[in-house]
């Protein structure tokens, strides 16, 4: 019998987080610091919407694009967060969560060896995404020394010929690093002289902790070539309902749309219900959550500080990437034994990249109680492996 498989599809290596979690699943007393969801419920009034819609119900398609109500607060929302105006029927679509949008945006653009710059440590997704719609990922390593955010220097160095798109993945998940007004001036500069176009993931917008997020959308010359990627689930609260979107320039959106018809019809109409109330009131609960992830962030800090861990300051999503290094061992090697001898999931940050060996990432997506006895077992553990390596 012949080969079913794809040969591009084999190659494409799993996800390098579930390995940890299909262990701590079963590992009775573990704590798990590596999921990026959110421990909060959604917020009562967005779950009432919802319910309220199945209740009158209004269980069918909707358009392939989103409800026009949906679109129209998007639209809305970014107008007041990220000062950059987009038109609602035609330059918007819903997608079934961000990864969705990041998936048919490449495919929408990507001609056969396109290349896509994709700065890491960053989400798992991107690079087999630009391989199954044809691209060629080019991968920049992003630096400790820079906070990890990507400067003009390193993307111009990896633009050639075929460079046709830069995934901007920022704020970062899994580095937790942020780029200010200026880093994305100098970015915009080299998209503009180089003719690139950027897909820009914005969805830890909201879980900035300095300053106010910017969108590289809202440069001058930027809005035209870019495309714009956000959703519900970590701001919101939302993951299971899936819901994301993608804003940018209509010829772009066009073919995403017609995509997203043939694969998926539309997003979950109920979902769509409930995000419209979501953008509409949901200011007050976002700054709360917000405020909430702040103050684990800045616990971690002093712990890690306590135990002599390196950790560069994150200022964006919940996520924390302390290093270590200095305990000579990879990753994978210091997630398992920790993992092993304190029962404390962690994601080893080569899941995210080859330059995230030397690396953990750690959420901060967990009650400060749970966040206490981990860092109480990572200080116990940290000990033990400098007194092996003191009498070695």
């Amino acid at each position: 019998m012949r080969n079913p498989l794809s040969d591009e599809v084999v190659k494409i290596k799993p996800s390098g987080i579930r390995k940890f979690f299909d262990i701590v699943a079963e590992m009775k007393d573990a704590i798990s610091l590596g999921v990026g969801e959110p421990d909060f419920d959604t917020p009562w009034h967005i779950r009432d919407e919802g319910i309220y819609s199945l209740e009158k119900g209004k269980t069918f398609y909707t358009s392939n694009s989103g409800l026009k109500e949906l679109r129209e607060e998007i639209c809305n929302y970014l107008q007041r967060k990220c000062d950059v105006s987009y038109t609602w029927n035609t330059d918007v679509i819903i997608t079934v969560g961000g990864s969705e949008a990041i998936d048919i945006g490449l495919r929408a653009m990507l001609n056969p060896d396109d290349e896509v710059i994709i700065p890491q440590p960053s989400y798992v997704s991107y690079e087999p995404c630009t391989i199954l719609a044809g691209g060629k990922p080019v991968i920049i390593n992003l630096k400790a020394e820079n906070e990890f955010r990507l400067t003009a220097k390193e993307l111009l160095d990896a633009i050639t010929e075929k460079t046709k798109v830069l995934i901007l993945p920022f704020p970062n998940n899994p580095t937790g690093a942020i780029m200010e007004k200026e880093d994305l001036e100098a970015i915009a500069k080299v998209c503009i002289e180089k003719d690139i176009f950027v897909m820009s993931d914005e969805i830890y917008s909201e879980l900035t902790y300095k300053g106010k997020h910017v969108s590289i959308a809202s440069l001058p010359g930027m809005k035209e070539r870019t495309i714009l990627i956000n959703g519900f689930s970590k701001a919101y609260a939302m993951t299971g309902w899936r819901l994301g979107y993608a804003c940018g320039p209509k010829e772009i959106i066009q073919q995403m749309t017609k995509i997203h018809q043939f694969c998926i019809m539309c997003a979950p109409t109920t979902s769509q219900y409930a995000a419209v109330e979501a953008l509409k009131n949901g200011d007050e609960d976002v700054a709360a959550m917000c405020e909430s992830y702040n103050q684990r962030r800045r616990f971690l800090m002093n712990r890690f500080r306590e135990m002599n861990l390196e950790c560069f300051e994150p200022f964006g999503a919940f996520y924390v990437f302390p290093c270590i290094k200095e305990f000579g061992m990879t990753s994978d090697e210091f997630a398992t034994r920790f993992l092993e001898e304190e029962k404390v999931a962690v994601v080893p940050g080569t899941a995210f990249g080859d330059s995230g060996e030397g690396y953990l990432r750690v959420s901060y997506a967990y009650s400060i109680e749970r966040l206490k006895l981990a860092m109480d077992r990572l200080e116990r553990f940290v000990n033990k492996l400098r007194e092996e390596k003191k009498n070695k």
